[in-house]
């Protein structure tokens, strides 16, 4: 069974109902085909998920929304201290081309052995730097 650490902004396409269809396929109804064909798989998510929600999402949407992690098939991971400077050290080492909290996705990962699905592209390119394993919503469908 296939584990994931799902960014933010999947989460984000499928509540704001992000994408142009004629364009193609909406990322919206892509993460909803991806939570639905994986919706008895485990999926991981952080402190820093939570954070960024909040930061994008009203108070009174985030509070509504949030409770999706309350669902038994969601599972909340930490970082310890040491690896909190180890994301610091990257983020310095890149020269501040990838966010601290993109960074802490990516170690979560690696460290729980988890697939990071995410659209931005940046992180993407630094998990493959970083061998971790990684991709879009659509690459997994």
């Amino acid at each position: 069974m296939k584990l994931f650490y799902i960014d933010s902004c999947i989460y984000i396409n499928l509540w704001n109902k992000e994408g142009n269809e004629a364009l193609g396929i909406p990322y919206w109804k892509i993460a909803l085909d991806f939570f639905n064909k994986y919706s008895c798989s485990k999926i991981y998510f952080s402190g820093f998920i939570l954070k960024e929600l909040k930061y994008v999402l009203n108070e009174i949407e985030f509070h509504d929304k949030r409770r999706i992690f309350n669902n038994a098939n969601f599972v909340k991971i930490n970082l310890t201290s040491e690896e909190l400077s180890q994301a610091r050290r990257i983020e310095s080492q890149s020269n501040y081309e990838i966010s601290f909290f993109d960074i802490i996705h990516m170690l979560l990962s690696k460290k729980y052995n988890l697939i990071l699905i995410s659209r931005d592209k940046k992180l993407l390119q630094y998990c493959k730097k970083y061998k971790v394993d990684s991709g879009k919503p659509e690459d997994f469908l």
